[in-house]
């Protein structure tokens, strides 16, 4: 028999699924875990992310919010998240007050905190009252399932480095699967589209392994191909190259500058949301990163929201002391390279299309967690055939 390309591919695929069938399992079962972690910690939490509007009630101005907050919270607040939905809650940034002259001069504008992790509060937008912070009875749940997927729970770069290297064969894993997913015989093509469940357990876990590999490739290899980007800094700097865009960009950007030799208008939070509302007018959630020095600019994104929603958002920067436009980057009109690099998390997590996006990427998922389980029924199966073939032909040998 002759030794075909198709063998090869199928060897391959074989003998990488079988080195790397334990990693990848935990990595797609924690991030099936992990894909509705924030819906799950809503509902454990409800009372922290929704309130209840009082008949006729009004919103409290955010710059009456602010200092109340940095009072009682004895820090500074460096951001505000202000959901769409009037009936949830604000997320406020508040960072350790700074000490010096240049914190006492920024306190109007919550600047100048001290660069430390701020704490996220979750606060009442109609009466002010903390309801408490990010931190719940999943929290830590999920901070070890996210850390099983990212590097097995193995401090240091050793457990990286294996999911790393296990999601680049899951890639050529998926790859050499969609050319075996192509039948020989062309007549035979309908077969690779259904499960046929009238059939004995192992021709189904081989259509289950063969159909749902085919159906969720697509999304298998976004996930595979964006989670590099966390594993490898290699990997991220090239992708950054040829996409001629850089990733994760934002992590270190910095505001552009305001002019403190400029106009002083003594401009308040709400006067600088209300420009921003006017220059991206549409209905959606909004983020205020507050100036964080005398030279920073104010800072405020704003994205739709909704079943189907693009998770995109328009950005708006403003000089602090004269609120005007400094920098406006709209989604819409930035080129597809940027577009696409700037998703890159949101195309990992499932988030890129709201919730529609996430319920297709926790099915995929869950193939994702069975494929290693099929894929090694079908090679112990083999391996049972081969010797009951091998007696028949021994029985038949004359003496």
């Amino acid at each position: 028999m002759h030794y075909t390309f198709r063998k090869f591919i199928n060897d391959i695929h074989l003998w990488l699924g079988i080195a790397s069938g334990l990693v990848l399992f935990i990595v797609c079962l924690s991030g099936t875990i992990y894909t509705f972690h924030t819906e799950i910690e809503e509902w454990l939490e409800p009372a922290k992310y929704e309130v209840d509007a009082p008949a006729q009630a009004t919103l409290l101005p955010v710059d009456a919010l602010i200092p109340q907050l940095q009072q009682e919270l004895k820090g500074k607040v460096v951001s505000l998240e202000i959901q769409e939905d009037k009936g949830s809650t604000y997320r406020v940034g508040v960072a350790a007050k700074p000490e010096g002259r240049e914190g006492a001069a920024q306190a109007g504008r919550g600047g100048g905190h001290d660069g430390g992790r701020p704490t996220t509060y979750f606060v009442n937008p109609y009466t002010g009252e903390v309801l408490g912070t990010t931190d719940g009875p999943a929290t830590e749940f999920f901070r070890t399932v996210m850390q099983l997927h990212r590097w097995l729970l193995i401090e240091g770069d050793v457990g990286k480095i294996i999911v790393g290297v296990s999601t680049i064969i899951f890639v050529f894993l998926v790859l050499s699967g969609l050319v075996l997913w192509f039948p020989v015989k062309l007549k035979n093509w309908k077969q690779g589209f259904k499960v046929k469940t009238d059939a004995n357990w192992k021709r189904v876990n081989h259509d289950l392994h063969n159909t749902l590999g085919f159906y969720s490739s697509i999304l298998l290899l976004i996930m595979a191909l964006t989670g590099l980007c966390w594993s490898f800094g290699w990997y991220r700097d090239g992708l950054s190259s040829v996409m001629g865009a850089e990733v994760f960009k934002g992590r270190g950007e910095k505001p552009a500058p305001s002019d403190p030799a400029g106009e002083h208008l003594n401009l308040t939070v709400a006067d600088f949301i209300q420009r921003a509302n006017a220059l991206v007018p549409y209905e959606g959630d909004l983020r205020v990163s507050l100036p964080s020095d005398s030279l920073s600019s104010v800072v405020i994104s704003k994205s739709k929201t909704g079943f189907f929603a693009l998770a995109a958002a328009d950005k708006v920067q403003l000089d602090q002391y004269s609120g005007e436009l400094i920098k406006l980057e709209l989604f819409s009109e930035k080129p597809l390279n940027e577009q696409v690099v700037s998703l890159i998390k949101p195309l990992h997590l499932g988030e890129v299309y709201g919730t529609f996006s996430k319920i297709l990427y926790f099915i995929a998922c869950l193939v994702a967690t069975s494929l290693p389980i099929t894929g090694t029924m079908i090679w112990i199966n083999k391996l049972r055939k081969k010797p009951r073939k091998k007696r028949s032909k021994d029985i038949a040998m004359p003496a």
